[in-house]
């Protein structure tokens, strides 16, 4: 039997790491892991109870939160304290924040926590983000980083609300994807950054298809060598 590894994705908004992830997770039979939408999970409960403005009260609820994923027939499904909030994560309004909580470093302290509670099982994780690779698991077994045009991201993002029934032009989705490009990458507590060891992967020519079958065969090669390399130290 093939050794599970440790998979980290990260990347900016649109780059189609959530996609990617996904299919990759039900491909390989690992536990999937969006942790973006843990820091959604966290945006709406502070929408929803008055206190986006407050870092301290932000960081509490971060803490006391029961965040479960679960991921069934292709689809991430978000509770919190038991409420499914799935929808709800995706609103514009989480989108416009949700780049200032991520900021906190009370918050991304608790979240990590979860998310590496999450992650050691060791039943092979594909893990999304955008400091998986540098922060949460820095040894994982394999990382990669996933880019794609600013154009082409906002026209995948703008297509997402489309088929939600919402109507939003591709220029101001442009404009809010850079803006969140800016916060993510210029924080002082987990940056969006490339890894030093992560391949990278500019995915906007390619199809779904073609960027799951790239990183599909690099993870199928280094489950073989690992199985082989742990099978020649036994007696």
């Amino acid at each position: 039997m093939s050794k599970k590894l440790i998979v980290a994705i990260d990347g900016p908004s649109g780059s189609g790491k959530s996609t990617t992830a996904k299919l990759l997770a039900d491909q390989l039979s690992y536990l999937y892991i969006d942790t973006g939408a843990m820091y959604r999970a966290v945006t709406f409960l502070a929408l929803k109870e008055n206190i986006i403005d407050n870092n301290a009260l932000v960081a509490e609820l971060a803490k006391a939160a029961d965040i479960n994923l679960s991921f069934v027939n292709g689809k991430t499904s978000v509770a919190v304290n038991g409420e499914d909030i799935t929808e709800e994560i995706r609103s514009v309004e989480v989108n416009s924040k949700v780049s200032e909580i991520s900021r906190i470093e009370a918050v991304r302290e608790a979240l990590v926590n979860k998310q590496r509670q999450l992650g050691n099982g060791g039943t092979g994780v594909v893990m999304e983000g955008r400091d998986i690779g540098t922060v949460v698991f820095p040894n994982a077994d394999l990382k990669f980083f996933l880019t794609a045009s600013i154009y082409e991201r906002a026209r995948r993002r703008a297509k997402e609300f489309e088929e939600k029934g919402k109507t939003i032009a591709v220029e101001e989705v442009k404009n809010n994807l850079m803006h969140r490009d800016k916060i993510d990458s210029t924080r002082d507590v987990s940056p969006l950054i490339k890894a030093a060891d992560a391949i990278e992967i500019d995915t906007t020519d390619l199809t779904i298809g073609e960027q799951v079958g790239k990183i599909l065969s690099v993870i199928r090669e280094a489950e073989k060598k690992e199985t082989t390399r742990q099978n020649s130290g036994k007696i």
